[in-house]
């Protein structure tokens, strides 16, 4: 005979899978870095990515891949060789079993060649990073960028905003989402493509977040609206977030013309 379950019991394995559930619907996100030195090592990368890389990603059923490379200054026009590449994942687990899929990806093998293959003695890469992501509660999954404007043409900005402890980290995180940082964002039309808690990279206590302009002029203008939104200035001079960004890092870059957004 089967153990009698009380209501209240059955109502706690209830909520309990509903959490579960929650939780599993919310994306996962990889950041790949590459860190390049000659052009030949850019073009090889780019290739493969373009050639190999995207297209097997597109078969294993992830649909959308951003690949960015910096915004050079006009200031000083010489800055370090990037190449970031976004991949949305629907688990953490994901990550294991994209690399079981493309090892067994003959394609993938074939278009990918050159890079997969490449020498100890000319290395496609100085070296590969890579920053791993848990979305933000009230910002779950990717949201493509509705912009009109060339890729080219166009600026996104990834910022990451390190924390000087992990307390005041789940804090900042917090005022995104309870204290609707994002949904001012959104009002504003920021265009953002992700929010994300950083659970594995260089960089901790940190979460990272990619908004996207049609150009630099677009960009300046929303920022400034930003900065004079009333609800901003209201959230901002809270005493209970104060002090939970100890460093922020801004990088301004553009999709290549093979990125999918």
């Amino acid at each position: 005979m089967l153990p009698r379950i009380k209501i209240p019991h059955l109502l706690l394995l209830l909520l309990l899978c509903c959490a579960f559930t929650a939780h599993a619907s919310i994306d996962f996100y990889q950041i790949k870095i590459y860190h390049l030195k000659t052009d030949a090592q850019e073009k090889t990368v780019d290739d493969y990515l373009q050639k190999a890389y995207l297209p097997a990603l597109h078969r294993s059923g992830i649909a959308k891949v951003g690949v960015f490379k910096p915004i050079v200054s006009n200031q000083t026009g010489v800055e370090e060789k990037l190449i970031y590449v976004f991949i949305p994942l629907k688990s953490l687990n994901g990550i294991l079993e994209l690399d079981k899929k493309l090892a067994k990806d003959q394609q993938y093998a074939i278009d990918g060649k050159t890079y997969l293959d490449a020498v100890y003695s000319d290395a496609p890469f100085e070296r590969l990073e890579s920053i791993v992501l848990k979305a933000f509660e009230h910002a779950p999954h990717l949201i493509l960028p509705n912009l009109k404007s060339p890729m080219r043409e166009r600026v996104y900005e990834l910022r990451s905003y390190e924390a000087p402890t992990e307390k005041y980290f789940q804090n900042k995180v917090k005022m995104f989402n309870k204290g609707d940082e994002i949904g001012l964002f959104k009002r504003l039309n920021f265009n953002a493509v992700f929010y994300g808690e950083v659970i594995a990279g260089s960089r901790m206590p940190n979460l990272m977040y990619l908004t996207t302009f049609e150009n630099k002029t677009d960009r300046d203008a929303h920022w400034k609206a930003f900065s004079a939104d009333d609800y901003w200035k209201k959230l901002s001079a809270m005493p209970e977030y104060q002090h939970n960004v100890s460093k922020n890092d801004t990088r301004f870059v553009y999709p290549t013309d093979y990125s999918d957004f």
